[in-house]
């Protein structure tokens, strides 16, 4: 069933994944395309990929749709799941990221992990022996990402060319790995955020460089209206990051002029797309008219964290037959 394409000189197998540029863009494009032969053909055949393999997740923030998403993926793919939260599992607070890594490469195959500050991340996966995903760190949400990619594919048939307006908080982790991964494929963000919320120039300037080569382009407006101007999707988070809560009132009044609504979409394209990564503040920076919508995409958003993880996870513990970067 995975026979889409020869069987490839070289996979993602035992590679890590913290950022979205730890993908080259057509190892990102391949993944992709995995993503999709594994939602259209799912069943028994897959539960042998992954059988006898055990996935770490390790978590010090919440969450509802990354912990499940990941837990039912490895499931369906004949692997299984364990589960630290909290307390039990702090990167460099109960013992170093190198000790904890160097540890858990020998009970399981791969470790997810959802954490605060991205560096003793990447000082935890140089020490793993085994994959290590970051399931959001306070710089990237990169499976996110994936999965934003797969779903504007599956309405848009390709990102090459598409007009992505993010509006809100430009400055997140959602919003830079969102940036990254389209610039790779070849579309045009255009960020729309006051000067407090905005893209640093020297990330607006590495934006440019990773869609040079797609024809991908990275722009920031103080404008919402001019962000969302003639956009094929718009897109916007929560105004206030999780750890971030003391500066919920000061963002709040910041960004209420950001708000996607009805009459901000009506400047987007008639076919435009409504997306949020979840979860949101209803009547904050989305309107319930707007995300309850026919143009809003976001529960198939949410459903393709399942099948774009399970593509990672296939090519990070797999040969991946079918799977060309």
């Amino acid at each position: 069933m995975y026979a889409v394409a020869p069987a490839p000189a070289s996979t993602l197998r035992g590679r890590h994944f913290l950022d979205v540029t730890d993908l080259s863009p057509a190892e990102l494009a391949a993944l992709l395309r995995l993503a999709r032969v594994l939602k259209a053909a799912p069943g028994v055949e897959q539960r042998a990929i992954a059988r006898g393999l055990t996935l770490a997740l390790l978590f010090e923030k919440p969450s509802l749709r990354t912990r499940v998403s990941f837990e039912v993926a490895i499931a369906q793919l004949g692997g299984q799941a364990l589960f630290a939260a909290g307390a039990e599992f702090l990167i460099g607070s109960r013992e170093t990221p190198e000790d904890a890594a160097r540890v858990l490469s020998r009970y399981v195959d791969a470790i997810v992990v959802r954490t605060h500050e991205h560096e003793p991340l990447e000082r935890f996966a140089r020490s793993s022996s085994v994959p290590v995903i970051n399931g959001l760190s306070a710089r990237s949400h990169p499976c996110q990402a994936l999965a934003d990619m797969l779903t504007i594919e599956e309405r848009f048939g390709s990102l090459d060319g598409l007009r992505i307006a993010y509006i809100g908080d430009a400055k997140n982790n959602v919003a830079l790995s969102l940036a990254q991964a389209a610039v790779m494929l070849g579309a045009t963000v255009q960020f729309g955020a006051p000067s407090s919320h905005r893209p640093s120039k020297a990330a607006l300037a590495h934006l440019q460089a990773l869609g040079k080569a797609s024809g991908g382009v990275a722009q920031a407006f103080s404008s919402a209206v001019r962000a969302v101007r003639n956009a094929d999707v718009v897109y916007t988070d929560v105004w206030t990051s999780m750890g971030e809560e003391r500066y919920r009132e000061r963002n709040d009044a910041m960004l209420r002029a950001y708000a996607v609504t009805d009459e901000l979409l009506s400047y987007a394209q008639s076919h435009a797309i409504f997306m949020h990564c979840l979860p949101a503040h209803r009547g904050e920076e989305v309107s319930e008219a707007v995300i309850d919508s026919g143009r809003s995409a976001v529960f198939d958003q949410a459903e393709n964290r399942l099948h774009a993880q399970k593509a990672l996870l296939v090519a990070l513990l797999s040969d991946a037959k079918g799977f060309v970067p």
